[in-house]
């Protein structure tokens, strides 16, 4: 069956028309519907004062990427047997900058869910006031069990396709799901090997000794918080001794939950596809990094190595537990209205998206409605792109800035992003609606320069 968000109509006449064309399309690609959608919710009022941008198109220029990049990778295992995987780089938009966004290796890849990354990545890009266009890439590609030698082949053949895309000044991915330090190691050399160029602003996320950026690790999980901290004090409170709950465990859960605690909150729960730990005492860190970045174990290894603190529970969502503050920091579309019918319930006040989408459209209704603080991912988790361009501004330079200079940098970029949204909402008449100010935030700033630059 059709999910509802893809069939229903949106009120305002024109912009359904553009939505129903996206449908027509783009059929069958679920996320880039639902991603669209969110965003077209948002932008009646904006057509409304902005005539220019309905003469000129604007809508149906953003929505159409500038470019589609599909490709095999044929690589070998250990064993020496032939795999065939399927490459995609989604250049989007690259009115405020080259092409920005990071590249996902995971079995559930698909060109939908390219789209809808790179879609949102075009507005989240902008909202950090930075020279950064929108682009997403990724691979069907599973890493887990694989051996560091077959993911260096993998990552080799990868880039021996994408390097003819990509330039500092054209586009410049990150990593993502599935692609981190290793991963963005082995593709930086496929890509110095062929160009005979050492490049090192054509990607982001290197090792510190090799033109990397310190902060850069913790950054959209750091960032997320400092988003939901700008919430909370907002509405006259701060981090404090607030009840968190995080799901995920990867990295921006992690880095979510450090600085959380660094703020001075409890957080409860980490969990992975296995299921979530509810730790009474609260996450012990140091445990939780041991486990997942150094052993690559399961949060049922660290419910075990925990203490009677700490139990292991293999049904169920993070949502069930009560809490003050809520951050989802693992996939799309994980906290759905039911599971936030049940955060309100249980007196949530802020709830912001370290992960891409993981709210559906009816979650997102169910905080609106309940007057839940509501951070959209494209803005409360723009802190690893943010973090991306500094690392690029590095590399330009031939400089190296200190953590604790990055790190003020990030802080203020977060704070900027939120003053924005907050500003924007009230400006148009929606104060305290983040959705409709990040929203609208970046597609002006979008739409402005794409305004400038004419029908391209």
């Amino acid at each position: 069956m059709t999910p509802p968000h893809q069939t229903a109509d949106i009120s305002d006449p024109a912009l359904g028309q553009v939505y129903r064309e996206v449908l027509r399309r783009n059929p069958g690609e679920a996320e880039f519907h639902q991603a669209v959608r969110e965003v077209l919710e948002s932008l009646a009022p904006v057509f409304t004062r902005r005539p220019e941008f309905v003469d000129a198109r604007i809508l149906e220029l953003v929505c159409e990427p500038e470019r589609q990049i599909m490709f095999r990778v044929p690589w070998t295992d250990d064993q020496g047997r032939i795999h065939v995987n399927r490459g995609f780089r989604v250049e989007f938009n690259s009115a405020l900058g080259p092409f920005k966004g990071g590249l996902r290796f995971h079995p559930s890849v698909n060109l939908g869910i390219i789209k809808f990354l790179g879609f949102e990545q075009i507005f989240k890009n902008a909202l950090t006031g930075l020279n950064l266009g929108g682009g997403k890439g990724g691979s069907d590609f599973d890493p887990k069990g694989r051996s560091d030698t077959e993911i260096m082949r993998f990552c080799q053949s990868f880039m021996t396709e994408l390097h003819r895309h990509l330039g500092e000044y054209t586009d410049v991915p990150a990593g993502d799901i599935g692609v981190g330090s290793r991963e963005i190691g082995y593709l930086f050399g496929q890509y110095k090997r062929i160009t005979n160029r050492w490049e090192a602003g054509v990607l982001t996320g290197k090792g510190l000794g090799w033109g990397g950026s310190k902060v850069r690790t913790e950054a959209t999980g750091y960032g997320t918080v400092l988003f939901t901290d700008q919430m909370l004090k907002a509405r006259g409170e701060d981090f404090d001794g607030q009840q968190v709950v995080v799901s995920g465990s990867g990295n921006v859960a992690i880095y979510a939950v450090e600085k959380a605690q660094q703020l001075g909150a409890n957080v409860l729960t980490a969990s992975d596809s296995s299921g979530y730990v509810l730790d009474d005492k609260g996450i012990d860190l140091a445990l939780l990094k041991q486990v997942k970045e150094v052993e690559r174990g399961r949060v049922s290894d660290y419910a075990q190595r925990r203490g009677p603190s700490a139990r292991f529970v293999p049904e169920g969502r993070v949502w069930d537990v009560p809490c003050d503050v809520a951050l989802p920091c693992a996939t799309q579309n994980e906290l759905d209205g039911a599971a936030a019918a049940v955060l309100v319930r249980n007196g949530v006040k802020a709830v912001a998206e370290g992960a891409n989408m993981p709210t559906t459209p009816e979650g997102v209704r169910v905080f609106q409605e309940a007057g839940v603080a509501y951070g959209p991912g494209k803005a409360a988790n723009a802190g690893g792109v943010a973090t991306s361009a500094l690392e690029m501004q590095q590399n330009a330079g031939r400089d190296s800035w200190t953590f604790e200079h990055t790190e003020q940098r990030l802080t203020e970029i977060m704070q900027d992003i939120h003053a924005s949204c907050y500003e924007t909402a009230a400006r148009y008449g929606a104060p305290g609606d983040y959705v409709l100010g990040a929203n609208i935030t970046g597609f002006e700033r979008v739409a402005e320069a794409m305004l400038a630059q004419g029908l391209v």
